[in-house]
């Protein structure tokens, strides 16, 4: 794929709702965490900051500078509620050249029109 096209599906994908998060949020919970995966790619605090429900919010995050994101996978999706839902995913990442698996089930709740990470079960 060329860079082009990776730009494109990005801005399809995830950039208009990292881009323009106060015009267009993202429109249910499994996008929220595609875009989230994306912004933890990109280091954008800001972004993982704004979309984290304020009940778990942390204060600030850091980034480790050896981490290199290597791709997301959606297991599951699934509506719980009328303002919740649940996403099961698998992130892989290198971390100091070592493989690492992070498999969670996210929960995720909507506020005012707008979807927010909770928290997650790590398997």
């Amino acid at each position: 794929m060329n860079a082009k096209a990776r730009s494109l599906a990005y801005a399809d994908c995830c950039g208009r709702y990292i881009e323009h998060w106060d015009e267009q949020p993202a429109p249910d919970a499994e996008s929220l965490m595609r875009s989230r995966y994306s912004a933890f790619v990109q280091e954008n605090a800001s972004y993982l900051l704004a979309t984290w429900h304020a009940s778990q919010r942390p204060l600030q995050l850091d980034f480790e500078a050896s981490t290199k994101w290597l791709g997301l996978e959606i297991k599951d999706f699934q509506v719980t509620g009328q303002d919740s839902a649940e996403v099961e995913f698998v992130a892989r990442y290198r971390m100091d050249g070592r493989a690492v698996r992070m498999h969670e089930r996210s929960c995720f709740v909507r506020a005012e029109g707008r979807w927010y990470y909770v928290d997650g079960e790590q398997f």
